[in-house]
């Protein structure tokens, strides 16, 4: 099912197991995992894309691999918060995965992500080399932390 809401989408989650962030590009799928109490959004990897039916099962393969039990995809508004083509393309995704997998899907928004993941990766002195490298990845990163701090907040406001 895929949920607008992250309201919707914590209450069909079991209490513990891993979420995946994915941060969607033209060119490669971002990814990264949390650990299983949801506190932590490491980035895992940067998948080249292909076809639509290749990146799924890569996707698939990792969240049967990582027991993962949610997904959230950066949703990349424009900057006054509305959606343009980048959302309708993210969302269409959302749509052929869902066909894939039981799994709950949501969205989050994106915005400035890839901007924190690039500062982020400068203080920590990376070669220009390695950041074009890993910027999709630690992008998801991001995108995953915010799903995760909304979780908890969620959480403790119950």
């Amino acid at each position: 099912m895929i949920y607008d809401s992250v309201e919707e989408f914590a209450a069909t989650l079991p209490d513990f197991g891993a979420i995946a962030g994915l941060d969607l590009g033209t060119a490669t799928i971002g990814v990264a995992v949390s650990d299983s109490m949801r506190s932590v959004a490491t980035p895992l990897e940067t998948i080249k894309r292909k076809k639509f039916t290749v990146d799924a099962a890569a996707l698939l393969e990792i969240t049967t691999q990582r027991l993962i039990k949610g997904i959230v995809l950066g949703l990349p508004r424009n900057m006054d918060g509305s959606e343009g083509p980048r959302c309708q393309a993210t969302r269409a995704f959302a749509r052929n995965l869902h066909r894939l997998t039981p799994l709950p899907i949501t969205f989050w928004d994106e915005r400035l992500s890839t901007v924190a993941a690039e500062r982020a990766l400068l203080e920590a002195d990376t070669s220009r080399k390695r950041r074009a490298e890993v910027i999709d990845h630690v992008a998801a990163g991001y995108i995953l932390q915010g799903l995760l701090d909304r979780l908890h907040h969620l959480k403790d406001a119950s």
